[in-house]
């Protein structure tokens, strides 16, 4: 039996799903499965799609689920120890899968574990190394934008970004695998958030590479992308933060979400971050609600959750990576 199985939720990727997929089919690990689930996509992708072998499997979705539903319908009926999600705007090197194999087995103990993203327009420029989360409540993803210095180390993160992430499989669906109600954006982070209230830990892979174009269907700055990550990070805050830190951070996070609307006053990304914050605050019931369950379940000191966060403002500003000794 494989020892992974990797899904890869496509909606009209174009080109670059069945790029995604030989990339896959090369890896010098071939102990996998793949589910492409693909959401009722109109560009003609899925029809175009070559499946390499029987690894692989194709599943249509008749209605466009999302990352976070579609994920989770790859994932359901898995066998493996472990799960991978992979965008298809994500291509892995071939030795993705190897070296990921390889941490899983270097820190037993972790739940999940990051890929080092390059970005793919310019190989010189990070797209991520691992997903930050600020004492204040605001997610980003770690050293997006920077100069490649060199391969890095191994090092603890708070959450993988899930364009290229591993999880172990008992305790993804443990915590029930992502939040089907986010749809897309942050849905990473608040799963990597509820596996760390269960004492998961995340290991960022310094030679676990992928090339990363990055919101190649949404668009960075769309009013989709806008929409979704304002209201995804407020739930995400509110359903995740212990109630100490919830309150002691909660001036902060409120400063924090008025400087990024004061930031975007006069252009094209006031209004739908406006409306995400306004539909974020109309369906604070059932997230308050799920955050009693979550909180309820927590197994880790509200001091082990303070020390993965980020207390440094200046890293948020720079949107630098914060990674730790694993």
């Amino acid at each position: 039996m494989a020892w992974v199985r990797v899904v890869v939720v496509n909606y009209n990727s174009g080109d670059l799903l069945a790029r995604a997929v030989a990339c896959l089919a090369a890896q010098s690990d071939p102990d996998f499965e793949a589910v492409i689930v693909d959401n009722a996509s109109g560009d003609g992708s899925a029809d175009r799609l070559v499946l390499p072998d029987d690894r692989f499997t194709l599943v249509r979705s008749e209605a466009n689920l999302g990352f976070a539903a579609g994920s989770n319908l790859g994932c359901r009926g898995a066998r493996t120890d472990w799960l991978a999600t992979l965008n298809p705007d994500a291509f892995p090197e071939p030795g993705w899968l190897a070296a990921l194999r390889a941490a899983a087995a270097r820190y037993p103990e972790a739940a999940m574990f990051g890929s080092l993203q390059i970005d793919a327009r310019d190989p010189g420029r990070l797209d991520g190394c691992g997903d930050n989360y600020s004492f204040f409540g605001i997610n980003w993803r770690g050293g997006h934008g920077h100069r490649v210095a060199g391969p890095p180390a191994d090092g603890e993160c708070f959450s993988p970004c899930g364009a290229a992430a591993l999880y172990r499989r008992e305790a993804f669906e443990a915590v029930g695998g992502f939040d089907e109600s986010y749809f897309c954006y942050c849905e990473d982070v608040d799963l990597g958030f509820r596996l760390r209230l269960r004492g998961g830990r995340c290991v960022q892979v310094g030679d676990a590479t992928v090339r990363h174009v990055g919101s190649a269907v949404t668009g960075p700055q769309s009013p989709f992308t806008v929409f979704h990550s304002a209201r995804n990070r407020l739930w995400t805050y509110v359903k995740n933060m212990p109630a100490g830190l919830l309150w002691l951070s909660l001036p902060m996070h409120l400063a924090a979400t008025a400087g990024l609307l004061w930031n975007a006053r006069g252009g094209p990304r006031l209004r739908p971050m406006l409306s995400g914050l306004g539909h974020a605050l109309r369906g604070l019931g059932p997230v308050l609600a799920e955050r009693r369950r979550v909180q309820r379940n927590r197994g880790v000191s509200v001091r082990t959750i303070a020390r993965a966060l980020t207390w440094s403002v200046t890293k948020l500003r720079r949107r630098e990576a914060d990674l730790r000794g694993p």
